[in-house]
């Protein structure tokens, strides 16, 4: 079974991009079912078995995972390759345009990324607690939208353990705020009054 993940976040594309790759939360199980559809069809067919989309004002993440064997090499670059395709042909996007801003993350590079953002390591604002709802929800979405599959439902309830696990054993949670609330924070500093 392979993984991968392919997005794109606030270290590498500009918000200007980010906004046009992002997926609309009452979209999520649309796209995802897009997903499977187009690769099916496409020359892509047997890359992507499952798939699940994430995106938040932050991120737009697909995670997919596929039944071809262990160490395919060259089916993996494709298989990622092909989920690039694929968020470039559903945003309308020319696929040089998108590409670089692209992070392609394979197998474990791919749930060690999962367990990173699930945690708000990945987070603009270090340990930020919404994003684990969020992909709570974005999970509930691609399962809803039939995406998930055995292999993806696995790695995120164990991403959903380890994040648990990140917030009760560390100091990560104590102080975190949301990107809102570090505003407010920020602009109290600079601003005599806020009102």
């Amino acid at each position: 079974m392979q993984l991968l993940a392919v997005g794109l976040n606030h270290t590498t594309a500009p918000v200007s991009l980010r906004e046009k790759v992002a997926f609309p939360a009452d979209e999520i199980g649309q796209a995802v079912a897009s997903a499977r559809a187009w690769f099916g069809r496409s020359n892509a067919a047997g890359y992507a078995d499952e798939a699940a989309i994430l995106s938040t004002c932050g991120r737009t993440e697909l995670y997919a995972a596929s039944h071809l064997p262990d160490g395919a090499g060259s089916g993996v670059d494709a298989a990622i390759d092909a989920t690039a395709h694929f968020l470039a042909d559903y945003h309308k996007l020319p696929y040089a345009e998108l590409r670089p801003y692209l992070y392609t993350l394979p197998q474990d590079n791919a749930v060690r990324h999962a367990f990173r953002v699930a945690s708000g390591l990945d987070s603009m604002v270090l340990g930020e607690p919404q994003i684990l709802g969020q992909m709570k929800e974005a999970v509930r979405q691609s399962e809803a939208a039939g995406g998930l599959g055995t292999y993806l439902h696995q790695m995120f309830q164990r991403t959903f353990a380890v994040a648990k696990e990140v917030r009760s054993t560390t100091e990560i949670g104590a102080h975190s705020v949301s990107m809102a609330a570090a505003a407010v924070r920020l602009s109290q500093r600079i601003f005599d009054k806020i009102s």
